[in-house]
């Protein structure tokens, strides 16, 4: 799907500035991403420069996930000048942001400035309203609740970010990064966005062909937010005995409801209809079984409830873009040399024993090129001090922790 046409940015608006919206709570990760991104001249290596106005979204000091409290320069006052406004995350999923901040974005939008919401920044802006009826991603534990909460917001929890032109989101953590390269290559072409990935030292480009976007990464954990009704014991029982063959009809008998009523209560508690989300489950158990077995994909099949191989290739090409057998080796052939993770074979061989493994080195610390706003941990006793393009649809996948993550 091809982005929306975009407004035209009012006359008081700037292309090149780029407002970034800080709330108090939010992961330090996510917050530091367009700062480094838009906020450092890297003129020297190519990539044109942003003027960066750091807003904070309320009163501060502001306080990060790690106890860092942040001193912003701006108000809400600078998202009148910026042409993009960054939302970087959003500090719980279940609080609604402030009123005041929402009012600025949508005067942001109006008047024609791109926004962008990385990973839980996309609460910020489906409350806001800005997502409605849009495609939009966000990391794939909170996708249900987006969906559930904002039903007129198109979530597809597998893409890693869904440009649709003067509205975008993102997935979690890293995935913020490929959208903000997104943006540059946007604005100024690829060899900049190359440029500025060299400099980051990170992938100049991942899509949604980047091993299935998000989708290589979802669990099936269930959403907390069905822990307490009645349809969570049929769930949890659906999870346990993927490997046997039954439909949403056994479902429904096992939650002594219709089917059409059952259909209503599951979409309603998970933002998907109960066969795609069955669907994708047995999918993400193939999906696992490729990586950490030697089954073949006929045996694949049987063991994740298809009824036929074939059944099993159309589902998954369906939902990864590559057949059962492209995955596994694309797979395998990404993993490390080194890899400590054992993988685990069907008898009699036997798995690889963490003795017989490398050891990886530590990882060498990595220093920050600038700072754009001021950083300071308080004294407290005992403690250290220091300084510091799709279209969505509503998909099935496990569900949202009440705390922000990357």
């Amino acid at each position: 799907m091809s982005p929306r046409t975009t407004r035209k940015l009012s006359a008081r608006r700037r292309q090149e500035v780029v407002a970034v919206l800080l709330f108090s709570g939010g992961p330090i990760f996510e917050s530091s991403i367009p700062l480094s991104v838009f906020g450092i001249d890297r003129q020297d290596a190519g990539v044109p420069r942003y003027r960066l106005l750091v807003a904070a979204g309320e009163d501060g000091p502001l306080r990060t996930t790690g106890g860092l409290e942040l001193t912003a320069p701006y108000g809400l006052e600078a998202l009148s000048r910026a042409g993009t406004v960054v939302v970087p995350a959003w500090r719980s999923i279940s609080q609604p942001p402030p009123v005041e901040a929402l009012d600025a974005l949508r005067r942001a939008h109006e008047e024609g400035a791109r926004i962008i919401g990385l990973c839980t920044g996309a609460f910020v802006l489906a409350a806001a309203g800005l997502l409605d009826g849009r495609p939009a991603t966000t990391h794939w534990m909170y996708a249900p609740t987006l969906a559930k909460r904002y039903p007129s917001v198109h979530v597809d929890p597998r893409e890693l970010f869904v440009d649709d032109g003067d509205v975008l989101t993102s997935a979690g953590t890293a995935a913020g990064i490929d959208l903000c390269l997104h943006v540059v290559r946007t604005d100024h072409g690829t060899e900049a966005a190359n440029a500025l990935a060299r400099r980051l030292v990170v992938p100049p480009r991942r899509g949604s062909d980047w091993s299935g976007g998000q989708q290589r990464h979802l669990d099936r954990s269930l959403p907390e937010e069905i822990g307490g009704d009645p349809l969570a014991e049929v769930v949890a029982w659906a999870l346990e005995h993927l490997h046997e063959q039954f439909d949403v009809e056994t479902l429904a008998a096992r939650a002594y409801m219709s089917r059409r009523t059952f259909d209503r209560r599951f979409r309603t508690l998970t933002g998907s209809a109960p066969l795609q989300w069955l669907i994708t489950q047995r999918v993400l158990q193939a999906q696992r079984l490729l990586e950490t077995s030697d089954y073949s994909v006929d045996e694949v099949a049987g063991r994740c409830g298809f009824r036929s191989p074939v059944a099993l290739r159309g589902h998954f090409r369906r939902q990864l873009g590559s057949s059962p057998a492209s995955y596994r080796a694309a797979y395998r052939a990404r993993r490390p040399q080194d890899e400590t993770e054992p993988v685990a074979v069907k008898e009699p061989r036997a798995a690889a024993t963490p003795s017989a493994l490398p050891v990886q080195p530590p990882a060498k610390a990595l220093k920050a090129e600038n700072d754009t706003f001021t950083t300071r941990i308080p004294e407290q006793p005992g403690r250290l001090r220091g300084d510091r393009d799709v279209r969505g649809r509503n998909a099935a996948v496990p569900g949202p922790r009440d705390r922000p993550v990357g």
